[in-house]
Order: structure tokens, then sequence, then C-alpha cells
């Protein structure tokens, strides 16, 4: 038995508040009243009904206050329902729900989605889908990929007095802000995939993400090209701040474990921010200026992995290229079965399976249960060898990924 749960049978120590009187039912109340009832039990009823979830602790003027009855009323019948088992007591003047909800009022839980992109649409998906089987009141914000509507948005959950917020935006410039303002409303954040001051973060290991990458494509460059690599290109997203460094740091490391020279090769850091024809673009221009030798091109999306392969083989010279991808986004996924793809793999972070996280998480924030300050999501190299193995309900298809219509760069 815990030391701090006593025994319905144990006596409690005398804690008594002040000796105030219970306020008698009025007469016109025991009049409307059915003659059947208890008042007794009714009452009882209303200290059950404030506690609204198993284990949850509550100091008696948080029970006076959510039940409305008098403090020695109340005082009195947490004491007798700790003896009848169905409370417990977890401190001086503090107690814990041991029976289980009886009128749960369900969470309000805010969640500001990232923008119109696959990663984001995906993620959710699995919210949704994850909040509405655990009852729990979604609201839906689209931070559309602007910083300005992130901060608008915050200020709209924050009206809206909801429980906690799910924030998915890329701007770390603005992190610090929208944090604040949360902080201010005593507002717990869950952060996805962009830190945010005080908040809990859920997300990649960027750093991690990119050595898996980074080692994959070097061995790659070690079997097919004997190492003899002429120039590395790196493909940026400046806007989402240190976070998406990292996991250029990490692709440079695992890259410099296969192909130690890796270094000293000429090296070109190109910004991967905008649609696919805009990346796609960056690279043209980089490629007319440079000129089509053997590249190994590491990217922080498969936006910016599948916009290099298309510059590439417009020049001519897809064979010059290897590319490394990260997301395994489906029309990556859709390019690693495409034979002879020069896209050697995308590292997955499974954005489908974020809502059976977050949703437990922010469950466990709200109950006040132990919950991490940082969860990692899992990573897994997807090459061509492994793609239909580890997402075999895709449509399969051996055509060319065309990426016209696909939206903003992932983060």
């Amino acid at each position: 038995m815990s030391p701090n749960r006593l025994s319905a049978n144990r006596p409690l120590p005398d804690e008594r508040p002040d000796d105030l009187p219970d306020e008698p039912a009025s007469t016109e109340g025991r009049r409307n009243s059915d003659r059947n009832e208890s008042q007794t039990v009714l009452r009882a009823c209303q200290i059950l009904k404030a506690f609204r979830y198993l284990d949850e602790e509550l100091a008696l003027t948080e029970v006076m206050e959510r039940t409305g009855l008098p403090k020695t009323t109340t005082f009195r019948l947490l004491r007798t329902l700790i003896h009848g088992g169905l409370i417990q007591r977890a401190g001086a003047g503090i107690y814990r729900n041991s029976f289980g909800p009886i009128a749960e009022r369900p969470f309000r839980i805010g969640f500001a989605s990232q923008g119109d992109n696959e990663f984001a649409r995906e993620v959710t998906r699995g919210v949704e889908a994850v909040a509405a089987r655990e009852h729990i009141q979604l609201i839906t914000l689209n931070n559309r990929y602007s910083a300005r509507e992130a901060l608008r948005n915050a200020d709209l959950l924050i009206r809206e007095q909801v429980d906690l917020v799910l924030e998915f935006q890329t701007y770390e410039r603005v992190a610090s802000v929208i944090a604040s303002k949360f902080l201010a409303a005593n507002t717990p954040v869950i952060a996805i995939e962009v830190p945010h001051p005080g908040a809990t973060f859920f997300g990649a290991d960027n750093y991690k993400a990119g050595q898996i990458g980074g080692r994959a494509l070097g061995r790659w460059a070690r079997e097919h090209w004997n190492g003899d690599v002429q120039q590395l290109v790196l493909m940026e997203l400046p806007i989402a701040g240190s976070l998406l460094e990292l996991r250029l740091a990490g692709f440079i490391d695992g890259l410099r474990q296969e192909l130690p020279h890796i270094l000293q090769l000429p090296l070109a850091r190109l910004n991967g921010r905008g649609s696919f024809e805009q990346v796609l673009d960056v690279m043209r221009k980089y490629l007319r200026r440079r000129g089509s030798r053997r590249t190994l091109v590491g990217t922080v999306n498969d936006v910016c992995a599948l916009a290099a392969l298309r510059a590439f083989e417009e020049a001519g010279a897809a064979q010059e290229c290897a590319v490394m991808g990260q997301n395994a986004l489906r029309e990556a996924r859709a390019e690693l079965r495409r034979p002879g793809t020069r896209l050697i793999g995308s590292v997955a972070y499974f954005p489908e399976r974020y809502g059976e996280e977050l949703i437990p998480l922010a469950l466990n924030i709200l109950r006040k249960k132990p919950a991490p300050a940082t969860v990692f999501v899992k990573h897994q190299l997807l090459t061509p060898r492994n793609v239909d193995l580890i997402y075999p309900l895709d449509e399969r298809s051996t055509a060319t990924a065309e990426t016209g219509k696909r939206g903003r760069a992932d983060a």
C-alpha cells in the first residue's frame, strides 16, 4: 500500500476545517423533492462527480468550488467516501478519486496544424481519429504555413479556453511569442516538430534522422561509385531554424563516417524553401552554374529531394546524382518504386502514427500524470528494397512522381 493511502478502516487524523454549521436544506427544497430521495446521497454523488478522471487529486477547496457545497458538508462527505473506499486521502487536505469518473467532462484540445501539405494532413488525420475515439473535443485550426496565422490562431485558442494545445508551426522566430501567450493563459502546450520554450516537444530526432540518411548515401557511393564523388549539395530550410540545421549536421556526420574525405569536396548550400517548382528553379540555376558532375544531394525533406532529381533528369544527367530524402511521403515512396531511380532512400517519420502518441501524451499532461519533456518519433530508412514491406498498402505505380501540384516543403 502506498504510504499516502490510508485504509478505509484506519482512523483519519483530525483534519476538520473550521467548524462551520451546514446550511440546512430549505423547507421549500424539501417540499419540492421526492420524499424517497436522500439529500445526503445526492450530495455524495455531487462530490464523486467533481472528480473528472480516475486518480485525479483535488484539494478540499477545489471540491467545494466544483460542487457548490458548504465547507463542512464537503468535508464530512469526503470523509465518509474515504471510509467507503471510493475516495482516498492523498495528503493533508488532498483527495484522490479511486472510483473513476461519473460524469467526465470531455477535454477540449486545440490543434493548430502546420498547413496544407501531405505531412501535415497525415498528422491531422491521425490526431482527429484518436481524439474522436477518446471522446475529446478537438478544435482544429490551420496555421497555413504562416507565422502571422500561427500567432492569430494562438489568440483564438486562448479565447476558446482550451485545456491544452497541440502547436504545429514551422517558424522558429515566432515560437517564443506563441509559447509566452499560452504560458500567460496557463495553457500547456505540446510543440510538434519545432520546439517552443516551456512546451513538451514531440517530433523528429533531427540529428539522428539526418545521420541515418547520410550513412546510407555514403554506403551507396562507396558501393556504386567506389567513393568517387565530385561535389556535395545540401538543400536547407532556413525558416525552420536550428532544428533542421541539426538534420543536415547529422547527415554530414553520417556521410563522413562512410566517406572520410567528403568535406574536402566542393559544397553548395541551397535554400529549399517554397513549392516544388520554386525548389526546382533553384536547383536548375545551380546546375547551369556548376555543371552536372557526380553529386551527392542531402535534403531536409522529400520536396527538395524530388526537385533535385527532376533538375538532374532535365539536364540529361540523372546518372550523375544520388539523392537522399527525408519524411518518406507518398510521392517519395512512389519514386523509390520506379526502376532505376536515383533517390537512394528517404528517412520515414510515420506522420500517420503521430495521433496514437500525441493524444495519450496530452491526456497524461492534463491528468497530471508523469509525462516526458521530449518525445522523439520513430525513424526508419526506406529504400527501393524495403518500401513495399513498410508501406504495403500504397497504390503501386511505376510512373515518375509528377509534382507540379505539390504543396510547400515539409519541415
